[in-house]
């Protein structure tokens, strides 16, 4: 299990109760891999900072790994005991079902409106916000510095250039000169953004949905994107030893942290990754058709509050604290993430230090960003039949049109039989 954010965790834990003349119930997910860095301590001294200033109140914290902490949300709703909040991955089937408070019920309209635009606009059901994003990111182009200079090249703009320094990487006997990785994963990731990349924005390339969430899965510039690359990149061996059907996210990282891969679309979580084994790295905006990319692909989990135990007005209080701009810059930096707001985000891009720095490159990413399509309750459904059958779309042999005419059949269908 992952978040939205790629990011895999195995701890779990709860945080302690004491009587008072509110408790809340938190359920949270675990950023963290290691003791050492559980989200558990992050909420712990958060909750004892607002707990001193607010004595009526008491706030209980059970954090879970992604394995683990959707599932548990759905057996206290299904048990009739939901949290006052989840912070989970998804929020979209809660509010069909009308469990879940408004945003603007619960939040200060200074804190509403600090929230970066693509991230509110992505909490959205039935064009209300029900998903109160809590964490974010971005997609860049990663490149191996040692290779491109060993082989005379600069990081790509277009996607011509891209394959061209797959070519010359090759010709050096790199082993992946771009890596391509649309297994099962994480396959969702990696097509949206080649989708945004192939897309002008003005003839239904806008990744899986158009301007008014319809899917437009099999659009004709989506076609051409992935007949390019069956064609330009994999017909021609530039994208490694593993089919990209069969190559995982995680494979792919690895890879690149030990100098294997020229070229990978990565998050914030490859810069340690590559930086623990050395590997000298760049970062670059992600190559478009004609130019730089339209826009990157962001991603974000999610905060929300149910409605069945009351408490509008303290769940309220609570989160204006959780979104004040040092708890959201406390908690990206401890993990490595991008602030959700617009104060935070500001704060980071003006700050100097190297682990704020390191981010910038994802972080002017943020406010063009397009997001899944999570306000879908359909999307569940459509996500794990593009991580199945997209790597078929440039398999030899494959039928790129086919695959994505598939693909939107089954997403229309999931659409239809869905409440959205």
């Amino acid at each position: 299990m992952v978040s939205a954010l790629g990011m895999t965790t195995v701890l779990g834990g709860c945080g302690s109760t004491g009587s008072s003349d509110v408790t809340l119930r938190l359920v949270a997910a675990d950023y963290g891999d290691s003791a050492a860095d559980s989200s558990q301590k992050y909420w712990d001294s958060l909750v004892k900072e607002y707990e001193s200033q607010h004595p009526g109140v008491k706030i209980d914290v059970s954090v879970y790994s992604w394995n683990d902490v959707d599932r548990k949300v759905k057996d206290m709703v299904d048990a009739g005991k939901a949290p006052d909040m989840a912070q989970i991955g998804a929020y979209a089937d809660y509010a069909a079902a009308g469990k879940l408070y408004p945003a603007s019920d619960l939040l200060s309209i200074r804190t509403q409106a600090d929230f970066l635009s693509p991230l509110s606009e992505a909490g959205q059901w039935n064009h209300t916000q029900y998903g109160i994003p809590f964490a974010a990111s971005t997609r860049v182009l990663f490149y191996n510095k040692t290779l491109f200079a060993k082989a005379g090249l600069t990081p790509p703009t277009t996607w011509d250039e891209l394959a061209a320094d797959a070519k010359a990487l090759k010709d050096k006997g790199v082993k992946y000169p771009v890596a391509l990785p649309l297994g099962p994963e994480e396959a969702q990731a990696e097509t949206m953004q080649w989708l945004l990349s192939g897309s002008s924005g003005s003839d239904g390339g806008n990744g899986y949905t158009d301007d008014i969430g319809t899917y437009t899965i099999d659009s004709a510039q989506n076609v051409q994107t992935f007949t390019w690359l069956k064609d330009d990149l994999v017909g021609k061996g530039l994208t490694g030893p593993v089919a990209p059907g069969r190559l995982n996210r995680a494979t792919a990282f690895a890879a690149f942290a030990d100098g294997q891969v020229g070229m990978v679309d990565g998050h914030p979580t490859l810069i340690q990754q590559a930086q623990k084994k050395g590997v000298q790295f760049g970062m670059v905006p992600m190559p478009g058709r004609t130019g730089v990319a339209r826009a990157s692909m962001g991603v974000a989990d999610w905060m929300m509050a149910f409605k069945q135990g009351g408490h509008r007005d303290r769940i309220g209080d609570f989160l204006d604290f959780v979104y004040s701009e040092k708890n959201v810059l406390g908690f990206s930096r401890e993990y490595g993430l991008l602030p959700v707001t617009a104060s935070a985000s500001n704060a980071m891009s003006a700050s100097d230090s190297a682990s704020d720095k390191a981010l910038h490159p994802f972080l002017d990413q943020l406010p063009t960003s397009e997001l899944y399509p999570v306000g879908k309750t359909s999307w569940a459904s459509v996500s794990a039949a593009v991580k199945q059958n997209i790597g078929q779309a440039v398999a030899p042999g494959g039928d790129p049109a086919g695959v994505l005419t598939r693909l939107q059949a089954t997403a229309a269908a999931a659409d239809s039989n869905s409440k959205n």
